[in-house]
């Protein structure tokens, strides 16, 4: 499960006419990383105010009582429901699985000899060029890594099934949780290992990066 205070994400405000105008037209997109695929979230300006992203607010009132069919919600000027729809033309999304955290998910294929392969699917929800050449350096990066007994393995890259696009890439699935889980005691044998790792990557193939998180 997501953590609460990073399930939604707000694209920002998208006017159809001058913001000033209390009676433009108003899109957002959000993206609820827990449950759901993105949601278009729309009224009017007057309700949506630029960077204020109350449409987060706003679709977190509603979202688990929502089928995950739905891929537009919209409100009123006092932010109350009016109108849902599960038109397939109000997503721009391909994916609809269970959610690790933004941009990762949890997926099962079948290899080339019928074997269930369980794994971790990351992609890029965010369209825009920087992000989207971050995505494509990690996996060329991830790809080109030797064999290493504590580097999760390169898995498969994953295209679009309509125009062939690079839509992200496979790992192999680590069950038994992550060290953000504050439950788990952290053993001194696991600061060795990414503590070696991060020296066989810095000096030995000469990779820089940026924070290291659980």
């Amino acid at each position: 499960m997501v953590k609460p205070q990073d399930r939604f994400f707000s694209e920002g405000q998208c006017y159809f006419d001058p913001s000033e105008n209390p009676r433009t037209e108003t899109r957002c997109n959000v993206w609820d990383w827990d449950r759901l695929p993105m949601v278009k979230v729309k009224g009017t300006a007057k309700l949506f105010l630029p960077d204020e992203n109350i449409e987060i607010q706003i679709l977190a009132q509603f979202a688990d009582y929502l089928s995950s069919e739905v891929r537009a919600i919209t409100v009123d000027d006092n932010g109350l429901l009016t109108g849902v729809s599960t038109d397939p033309e109000e997503d721009d999304t391909l994916f609809e699985l269970d959610r690790l955290g933004p941009g990762v998910d949890l997926l099962t294929y079948k290899d080339e000899l019928g074997i269930t392969q369980k794994v971790a699917f990351k992609f890029n929800p965010l369209d825009k060029p920087r992000r989207v050449q971050m995505a494509w350096d990690e996996l060329n990066l991830l790809k080109s890594l030797p064999s290493h007994s504590i580097i999760v393995p390169f898995d498969r890259v994953v295209l679009e099934d309509v125009e062939s696009r690079v839509i992200g890439f496979t790992t192999k699935y680590i069950s038994g949780g992550t060290l953000d889980n504050i439950n788990i005691p952290f053993r001194f044998k696991w600061l060795k290992q990414l503590t070696q790792l991060v020296d066989f990557l810095n000096l030995e193939l000469g990779i820089m990066h940026q924070d290291i998180a659980p």
